[in-house]
């Protein structure tokens, strides 16, 4: 059994953030004058055009040209990228904020498309739908027991605002089939995971990636936690691969006073566009804390290093990806789209944090595994960063470049060294679809159970411990959690308490022994 395959998860009609979505559409050229120009170009051109019409065999071109799309790529930066249409399309939702759609977590479960929960006030929950439910029919189309695509799954249940859909649901725990009547509506694919207090006046606001509803979700959360006393915040972007780097400076510039530079861009010519914050901030002089790791990335980055080098507040965790490139996209008219790197980013002591790529993409996105090795996601004085030339900020911290943010405060990893896999495992889609799968089994025990309840159970017990160690072994994994025990557990919690209550209870469980929190809060 392949294990990475079987459990993957499918968020429906969602995607997460991959990163590397920075600005907007290219202005190119009209594409057939300029062929026309060039003889190199008018070549690749014309010699389409003579395979098309001249080979001897059948030839799909389209592949033939998104090949050389893709190789030509290769050859510029490791964040030029071809996307093909079947991406291309969850990507700009995801990086939209929303999508129109029945409103349903699902994963393929024993050949069948089990809900795992239903979004809070879309049409499916209004409906009727419950965790748990399994979707026999979208409308007369069969969907269990075929195995079909992600993709497949995704165009039976998408539709258009307003257009109803008629399920056919095997609820279990009622032995069951049901038929519901949904009408299709927009869903919100939130980029703020949660907004809460964690403690009366230390705010907590997780961010995955930012989509063009960023700024206005973290307005939200922030205007909320400021109402009920907030006058310090954590700001999240561990795993963050970025997104557009407007939301990101729109965000800084709510936490930096008038004139004070966010960001500069360079491009090939030597123009220097720079961006500096306004005077409406709204949190402009209460501490702040940003949480990164090693999956930090791009506007992230950005928005840690404009608070780090105009010293506005704390950067905390350990070192971040280091990308340091501007990608600008071009739509084709079969849906695919190129995303060509257009500029380099500079935070405002001017340091580019962009980690090398000279030794080509596959070195390139190796490094971050060589972290592991090289001891520095625990130890601070283990990182190496290829720009040795020292920065200062206005207050004379010395802070690099040449690869990633390096925090003010270091935190390490919270597991053994060499245990890394496991840390990553415990924040995958994998631990959601176990404990699916232990609810469909014993749902009925957590009936009832207010939240401090819950908590109880699950610190009392090693059942679920256990089963999840079997699980792991059971479908190929060697990982032994057994040093892992109490991270394992919380994780573990965190997930049925999401599942069974909703997001703010899972980040209630794992952020109470959350090794970087913990730190930020014991120094104030």
């Amino acid at each position: 059994m392949n294990f990475n395959t079987k459990y993957l998860p499918i968020l429906i009609f969602a995607t997460l953030a991959l990163g590397i979505v920075l600005g907007g559409l290219l202005n190119f050229p009209n594409t057939a004058d300029y062929l026309v120009k060039n003889n190199s170009k008018n070549k690749l051109n014309k010699l389409i055009d003579f395979i098309d019409n001249e080979y001897v065999d059948d030839v799909n071109t389209d592949s033939i040209v998104n090949l050389t799309v893709d190789n030509i790529l290769a050859k510029l930066d490791p964040h030029s990228v071809y996307i093909p249409p079947s991406d291309q399309q969850e990507v700009m939702e995801s990086m939209k904020g929303n999508f129109v759609g029945i409103g349903v977590n699902f994963y393929m479960y024993k050949d069948s498309v089990a809900v795992i929960k239903p979004v809070e006030n879309g049409p499916s929950a209004k409906a009727g739908i419950k965790a748990g439910d399994r979707i026999l029919y979208a409308d007369k189309t069969k969907l269990f027991g075929r195995k079909l695509p992600s993709d497949s799954l995704y165009s039976k249940l998408k539709g258009t605002v307003g257009s109803n859909i008629e399920l056919t649901i095997y609820r279990k725990s009622e032995d069951k089939r049901l038929k519901v009547k949904i009408k299709r509506d927009i869903i919100p694919l939130k980029s703020v995971d949660v907004a809460l207090l964690l403690s009366n006046k230390t705010g907590y606001i997780k961010i995955n990636r930012f989509s063009e509803t960023t700024y206005s979700e973290f307005m939200l959360g922030l205007t909320k936690l400021k109402q009920q006393g907030a006058n310090s915040l954590i700001i999240d972007v561990r795993d963050n691969g970025g997104g557009y780097m407007e939301e990101a400076i729109a965000i800084a510039d709510e936490l930096l006073t008038d004139k004070q530079l966010i960001v500069f861009t360079k491009n090939k010519n030597g123009n220097i566009d720079k961006t500096f914050a306004t005077a409406k901030g709204n949190f402009e002089k209460s501490n702040v804390f940003i949480l990164i790791n090693e999956n930090t990335a791009s506007a992230s980055e950005i928005l840690a290093g404009a608070v780090q080098d105009n010293d506005r507040g704390t950067i905390v965790g350990r070192r971040s990806f280091g990308k340091g490139l501007v990608q600008r996209e071009m739509n084709f008219a079969d849906g695919s789209a190129v995303r060509l790197t257009i500029a380099r980013y500079y935070t405002p002591t001017g340091r580019s944090i962009q980690k090398p790529y000279s030794k080509g993409n596959e070195a390139y996105f190796k490094e971050s595994e060589a972290r592991f090795g090289n001891g520095e996601l625990y130890e601070k004085d283990s990182i190496k960063v290829s720009d040795t030339i020292k920065f200062r900020t206005k207050k004379g911290k010395i802070v690099y470049g040449g690869g990633g943010i390096v925090p003010d405060v270091f935190v390490p990893l919270e597991v053994e060294h060499g245990n890394e896999s496991a840390a990553y495992l415990l924040q995958s889609g994998i631990v959601g679809n176990f404990v699916f799968e232990q609810l469909d089994k014993h749902r009925s025990t957590f009936k009832g159970l207010s939240f401090d309840q819950f908590k109880t159970k699950m610190s009392a017990t090693d059942f679920y411990f256990n089963t999840f160690q079997k699980f792991i072994f059971g479908n190929g994994l060697d990982l032994n959690f057994g040093k892992s025990k109490a991270l394992v557990k919380r994780y573990l919690a965190a997930e049925f308490a999401r599942q069974l209550y909703g997001e703010n209870y899972y980040y209630q469980i794992v952020l109470k022994e959350d090794a970087m929190v913990k730190k930020v809060l014991n120094q104030k």
